[in-house]
C-alpha cells in the first residue's frame, strides 16, 4: 500500500460568522486515485477543496500533501502540486488570449521563455485544444473555457487536480467529452466535487460523502452511490 498523496486529519473550520463548515474531517487519498466528493449544498465540499492548497487555513487539524505539511513554508510547492479548477471558468480566466492565461502561472515561477512555451503547448495538447492558443478566452463556449481553466493548472505541472463541479453548465456532448478527457488523466490524482452522480459513478472508484461538515461515508463508489438509503439520507440520488 503506497503512502497517501493527500492525508487530512481532524480538520475543522469555522467561518467568522460562526458557521461550522468542517467538523473533524479525516481521510486519505492514494496517488493517482480519482475520488468523488459528494454531498448536499452547504455540506462543506467547497470549503474543504479550498483547504487543499491553502486558500483557506485552519488551526484545527492537519493536512499533508505529498509528504509535506500544509504550512506557510511549504505553500509555494503545494500550490504548484495542487491545481484547483473552479466551477465557473470565468473566475479563473482573466487574460485576453488563451495562451496568456495558460502561461500566467509558469511565468511567475521564473521559468525560461522556452520552458514556459513548452508547458503551455503541452497543457493545451493534454486538454485537446492546442489550436486555441491565440483565441480570445471569453469568446469560447463553457466547455472550451473549462478546458482552458484546466490547462492553466496543468501548465504549473500540477499532480493533483481538484475540480469543483466540472460538468456544471455543460450540454450532454460537452459532458461526455469532459468525462472521456478526465478518464485519460491516469498520471494525476483527482478530487472531483460534484452533484453529477453519473459522472462520479463512471469516473471515480472512490467516493467521500460530506454532509453538515462531517464525513458521512468514505469507500468504494459502487457501495456508496448504489446505497439508496444512504443517498436519500444525505439529499442525494443514486446514479
Amino acid at each position: 500500500m503506497s503512502e497517501p498523496i493527500i492525508q487530512v486529519e481532524g480538520l475543522s473550520f469555522r467561518y467568522p460568522d460562526g458557521n461550522l463548515a468542517l467538523n473533524n474531517v479525516s481521510f486519505k487519498i492514494a496517488p493517482n486515485e480519482k475520488v468523488a466528493l459528494v454531498g448536499p449544498n452547504g455540506g462543506g465540499k467547497s470549503t474543504l477543496l479550498l483547504h487543499l492548497n491553502g486558500v483557506l487555513t485552519s488551526s484545527t487539524g492537519k493536512i499533508t500533501i505529498n509528504g509535506l505539511s500544509l504550512a506557510e513554508e511549504n505553500l509555494g510547492k503545494i500550490r504548484a502540486w495542487v491545481g484547483l479548477v473552479f466551477q465557473n471558468p470565468d473566475d479563473q480566466l482573466f487574460s485576453p488570449r488563451v495562451r496568456q492565461d495558460v502561461a500566467f502561472g509558469p511565468l511567475h515561477m521564473g521559468l525560461s521563455e522556452a520552458e514556459v512555451q513548452r508547458r503551455v503547448d503541452q497543457a493545451l495538447a493534454t486538454v485537446g485544444i492546442q489550436s486555441y492558443a491565440d483565441r480570445i478566452s471569453h469568446h469560447l463556449s463553457v466547455g472550451e473555457k473549462k478546458r482552458v481553466a484546466m490547462a492553466t493548472v496543468l501548465s504549473m505541472d500540477a499532480k493533483i487536480l481538484v475540480l469543483d463541479e466540472p460538468s456544471a453548465g455543460l450540454d450532454p456532448r460537452g459532458r461526455r467529452n469532459l468525462i472521456d478527457m478526465l478518464r485519460g488523466f491516469d498520471q494525476h490524482t483527482m478530487i472531483i466535487s460534484t452533484h453529477d452522480m453519473r459522472l462520479a459513478y463512471e469516473l471515480c472508484p472512490h467516493t467521500i460523502v460530506l454532509d453538515h461538515g462531517c464525513i458521512a461515508a468514505d469507500g468504494p463508489t459502487s457501495d456508496i452511490l448504489l446505497n439508496q438509503e444512504l443517498m436519500e439520507q444525505h439529499g442525494l440520488e443514486c446514479p
